[in-house]
């Protein structure tokens, strides 16, 4: 008995390896579907689990056979997922997730920072769960239609389909962007230099600075989930949003206490302020930019979905690692 257990911990240990090598991606997979961190990790220990009392000898392409399992946990939790956001006190944003290090997956590319901004994570929202997952595993991951079909469970027409209605929908509610264009290095240096700006003047302040780098018709969302103090509707335009952004972010400024603090970080592929309070996070702060301004700000302090981040955050400090003021 005791050789048979050597065996199976052996199998198990294989099992567990050849898992790893997937987890980054499954993980990327299961976040851009929820938009939740907490439950994109407990998805992708359900898939381990999954996996190992799988007869892996029937398996030929594990990243195929994970993906669907990944896929379909994901989307039984979608539905009851967008009854409890109707219910949500407040504007729904997702979780962040600090990408600095890779946690969603390579970030160098314009379209791998988008995949996963909070823009866009926000818009899938009114997706159905089916176009979400297709959208993703096209616009994200560049799966053919027909290994589209094959992981969610429809024909390869079904999946054309699906995703031409999900793109529709996105490219619509981008205020007039159209098809959206990738913009060059170039152009991605000047964005980086505007969020430096943006960045910097909502820390220190400077309400004329800040107002020069919104666009007119800018919005800012927060969400607090009625569990910690914020704007429960959209602040709209350029005066409104730098006025608000000052005093959300003026009690993290000088002079606000010992153990109070403002670092940045990259925030879902975005230059981003994280809020503490000695070792809490209290709040995160990502700009959304679109040709030379800021057009929209999106504010998380429900301490609820800050619990992730809030972990990472501590995982990279440990480490000698980002963020840093």
């Amino acid at each position: 008995m005791r050789r048979r257990r050597g065996r199976l911990d052996a199998v198990a240990g294989d099992a567990a390896g050849e898992f790893e090598t997937h987890r980054t991606r499954l993980f990327g997979l299961a976040y851009r579907l929820l938009g939740s961190a907490e439950e994109a990790e407990d998805v992708v220990q359900d898939a381990f689990l999954r996996w190992g009392g799988a007869d892996r000898s029937t398996i030929t392409t594990p990243s195929a056979w994970l993906a669907k399992v990944v896929i379909n946990l994901s989307l039984n939790r979608l539905t009851s997922a967008h009854a409890r956001r109707e219910r949500y006190v407040g504007p729904w944003l997702p979780e962040p997730v600090l990408t600095s290090e890779g946690a969603l997956g390579p970030m160098e590319l314009a379209e791998q920072c988008e995949s996963v901004s909070l823009g866009l994570l926000v818009l899938m929202e009114q997706l159905t769960p089916s176009e979400r997952a297709v959208f993703i595993l096209r616009e994200a991951f560049d799966y053919s239609h027909r290994e589209v079909g094959e992981l969610v469970g429809v024909s390869e027409a079904n999946s054309r389909q699906l995703h031409h209605r999900a793109r529709q929908h996105v490219h619509r509610r981008r205020a007039g962007r159209g098809e959206r264009v990738e913009p060059s290095g170039a152009q991605r240096r000047r964005w980086q230099g505007l969020v430096d700006r943006f960045l910097r003047a909502a820390q220190d302040g400077d309400l004329a600075g800040l107002e020069e780098l919104l666009s007119a018709e800018v919005t800012a969302w927060a969400d607090g989930g009625g569990a910690a103090t914020a704007a429960r509707r959209p602040v709209v335009g350029r005066a409104r949003v730098a006025r608000y952004l000052i005093g959300a972010i003026g009690k993290f400024g000088a002079g606000a206490g010992a153990g109070v603090r403002v670092e940045r970080a990259e925030i879902n592929g975005c230059p981003s302020l994280l809020g503490w309070s000695d070792a809490v996070l209290l709040g995160v702060l990502v700009p959304e930019v679109e040709g030379d301004r800021v057009v929209a700000v999106h504010i998380i302090a429900n301490p609820d979905k800050l619990r992730f981040a809030a972990r990472q955050a501590a995982g990279l400090s440990r480490s000698g690692g980002p963020p840093g003021s």
